[in-house]
């Protein structure tokens, strides 16, 4: 029996190690501060770029913070309130955006009605100038808009539809934002090196697609390359095999290709700053790729960093007694397929703890492992 108790315990971490990594997220501040989200139940502020290869992160955890326990947690940085809208990020209800004030350092919560909108299934932008969600689920497009809030008002928001987007409701979504408008990537009928564009603020899908140079029709992970002021002018697109870095500039309609992350992960997340692209992996390790405007060589050169200040999200937030209540927040679906996170990131290391096994197993293999342990 104590064998067998010491089998399930072990099955039951790999759980919740496995379960962690997507409980976890990544922003930027409007100082280019790194804030990372739900790691081992504390959030951390890791400082600039130039500070990430030593030191410790300063512990930003405090009271009214979701619980960081959602499958699927997703950060967005509204430039103009200097605040953090995080969706996806309590389990235990689908409506509700927690919103962090980066400049008061404090958290309150937000009631959303949904209507149509389905919480867990979709991918999102926050659009530069409006300060409006605009989410693709399901087929149909919707939006929510969050105002100039950096705390929540008493009076609920709504998800409203705007329209069915064409693509059909098999589509997963890539989208990402540059001089607001939305890029479609991988959607059905567009070919490689070109998006499907939906212009905010006429509210209109553009009938032809836009070419922006090389590169691959697949899934993948996109996000915004923000600018200091004014809307942003690049994105970043990391394809699920992780096999480049594509940076794709809608003033000039190019493409740079660059080294794509160590860690060749199809469940993490990505965050930007104006001078870095930042990796989450679904082990819970940060890695960084520099970049910098116009500087096509230097870019070309750059390899992924580890930022060695942070500590790794290796576990459930639900140690931390500084979280919010029961509040209810919007959550989504990772539709990557086949995640399994390999490779080392950058040249350093910052103690990244590997669930790869888990990964491969995946739940049921975990649980038929655990059942055959009782026969042991």
């Amino acid at each position: 029996m104590p064998r067998i108790n010491s089998l399930l315990t072990l099955v039951t971490l790999s759980l919740a190690g496995a379960a962690s990594a997507g409980s976890s997220c990544i922003a930027f501040d409007i100082s280019w501060n790194l804030l990372a989200f739900g790691f081992n139940g504390k959030d951390y502020n890791a400082g600039t770029q130039d500070s990430w290869a030593s030191g410790t992160a300063t512990d930003i955890t405090t009271s009214g913070r979701p619980p960081f326990d959602g499958s699927n947690t997703k950060c967005y940085l509204s430039q103009f309130t200097n605040a953090i809208y995080v969706l996806g990020a309590d389990a235990s209800s689908d409506a509700s955006i927690y919103i962090y004030d980066a400049s008061a350092k404090s958290w309150s919560t937000q009631a959303i009605t949904v209507g149509a909108f389905d919480p867990s299934s979709y991918d999102a932008i926050l659009d530069h100038d409006t300060n409006v969600f605009y989410a693709l689920s399901k087929g149909e497009l919707f939006s929510l808009d969050m105002g100039l809030l950096k705390a929540a008002n008493s009076t609920p928001l709504a998800w409203n539809d705007v329209q069915a987007s064409g693509f059909g409701t098999d589509y997963q979504p890539v989208m990402a934002l540059a001089q607001n408008h939305i890029h479609f990537i991988n959607a059905p009928g567009i070919p490689a090196g070109n998006a499907k564009i939906f212009v905010i603020h006429f509210s209109y899908m553009q009938p032809e697609p836009q070419p922006y140079g090389d590169f691959p029709a697949t899934h993948g992970q996109a996000t915004s390359l923000f600018m200091d002021t004014g809307v942003q002018q690049e994105f970043a697109f990391i394809p699920d095999d992780g096999s480049a870095t594509y940076i794709i500039n809608v003033e000039t309609n190019t493409t740079q290709t660059l080294k794509g992350p160590s860690a060749k992960d199809s469940l993490a997340t990505y965050f930007a700053s104006t001078d870095s692209v930042v990796q989450l992996t679904s082990s819970g390790s940060v890695s960084y790729l520099p970049y910098k405007a116009g500087a096509a060589s230097a870019n070309s050169a750059s390899p992924w960093n580890t930022v060695s200040k942070l500590p790794v999200a290796a576990s459930s937030s639900s140690t931390s007694a500084s979280s919010g209540g029961s509040s209810s927040s919007v959550t989504g679906t990772n539709s990557a397929k086949g995640a399994v996170a390999t490779g080392t990131s950058g040249n350093q290391d910052n103690g990244a703890l590997s669930i790869t096994g888990s990964a491969r197993w995946g739940v049921g293999g975990l649980v038929a492992f655990a059942l055959a342990a009782l026969f042991l």
